[in-house]
């Protein structure tokens, strides 16, 4: 079955539009769309596929999607203008800002080693249920009262959904907004961007998103710690379902749509994504986002590397909350930041090439994926010239 691709690339980034026709290969049902901006201009906007398989619902050049760890990116920049504009400071604690945050032990933990992943709040120590973490105030007071699992800065593990409360109270604490209100009034609306961190009311027919099981693969490495906290961070106890999606619950929830789950939550067009990115890099609809003195130190590598729970490498590089190009992950050159998304979401900035990009799919599969990967390296093919 040959899927049809709709929208357009300018001259010169065909090949962008022969990466992505590529992707759909071997995958009925799938839907996706790419955006591109070079220098604030659009040079990719493309689309296709489904967007609901169980309806046939075609996706259109304005099918939102679950952006999942994409998510993380946005919060990371929302920061970023928050340290730009003086009102928080990397080195500070986190108590500075979130006094509660002190209680366990967490006095000294500062916003670096939050946003760096290097906090030991990973995962509750309690079972956390649907409706717990769809309530702010009960999430952030979890966070606040919990010991740390490992010592703070002693290392690194991956914050799966932690992080976006970290980060958004930090937002709310110092600006009196929620950190979807904040962004939608300081990062989206600027540039115009359909981008959400709590689903309007007015936003509906959410792309429908289709979990493809691994292939087994024989276990390698040690057996994991019990509790097996790295699985606890994606579920948080009983919240979410391991693979984060099933036919109706998980992100295929409403419920999650509408609430600001900043870790993992967040909903967006590709355009509207990429549109973000290339004004954190770049002046975009008139706007530039965040200068590139805080780009530069928020960029700086702080974590990388095997990290406390250690699985098999390639691994992942963090900056301030923005994953960084790395053997894991590549982006478009060693200056990109942004981050990618479970399944197969890919979001990023380049300073270097003043490139935004978004890839976005509902289809998703476990790295090493191919999909967005390729598309990055038609890219890069193509302005390396």
């Amino acid at each position: 079955m040959t899927i049809r691709i709709e929208g357009t690339v300018a001259p010169g980034f065909e090949s962008v539009a022969d990466a992505f026709a590529q992707s759909f290969e071997g995958r009925p049902g799938m839907g996706a769309s790419l955006a591109i901006r070079l220098e604030g201009q659009t040079v990719a906007r493309l689309w296709g596929g489904t967007a609901d398989a169980r309806s046939g619902r075609p996706w259109t050049v304005d099918t939102p999607s679950v952006i999942f760890s994409c998510t993380k990116g946005l919060m990371s920049l929302a920061v970023a203008q928050l340290v730009e504009q003086g009102l928080v400071d990397y080195d500070a604690p986190v108590s500075r800002y979130w006094p509660e945050f002190a209680a366990a032990g967490k006095a000294d933990i500062s916003v670096r080693e939050a946003m760096a992943h290097r906090a030991g709040l990973l995962a509750p120590r309690i079972d956390l249920t649907l409706d717990d973490i769809v309530d702010w105030e009960r999430m952030v007071g979890v966070l606040a009262e919990q010991e740390p699992l490992f010592e703070p800065d002693s290392g690194y593990a991956y914050h799966s959904l932690t992080h976006g409360w970290l980060t958004g109270e930090i937002v709310r604490r110092v600006t009196g907004l929620s950190p979807g209100a904040y962004f939608a009034r300081n990062i989206a609306a600027p540039v115009g961007a359909e981008v959400w961190i709590g689903q309007p009311e007015r936003i509906e027919q959410v792309a429908h998103l289709e979990v493809i099981p691994p292939a087994p693969a024989p276990a390698e490495g040690p057996p994991p710690p019990n509790p097996d906290w790295p699985l606890r961070a994606a579920t948080l106890g009983a919240a979410l379902p391991p693979t984060l999606v099933t036919e109706t619950g998980g992100f295929n929830d409403p419920r999650l749509h509408r609430a600001e789950i900043p870790g993992a939550g967040g909903i967006a067009t590709a355009e509207g994504l990429a549109t973000v990115w290339s004004a954190a890099v770049t002046e975009t609809e008139g706007v530039r986002l965040v200068g590139p003195d805080v780009v530069e130190q928020a960029t700086r590598v702080v974590s990388e590397g095997p990290g406390i729970y250690p699985g098999p490498g390639p691994y992942y590089r963090w900056g301030m909350g923005f994953m960084l190009d790395a053997e894991a992950r590549r982006l478009l050159s060693p200056r990109s930041f942004g981050h990618d998304g479970a399944g197969g979401q890919v979001a990023f900035a380049d300073p270097e090439h003043k490139v935004g990009f978004a890839y976005l799919t509902n289809r998703m599969e476990s790295p090493p994926d191919p999909r967005g990967n390729g598309v990055v390296t038609a890219l890069r093919t193509i302005l390396n010239r």
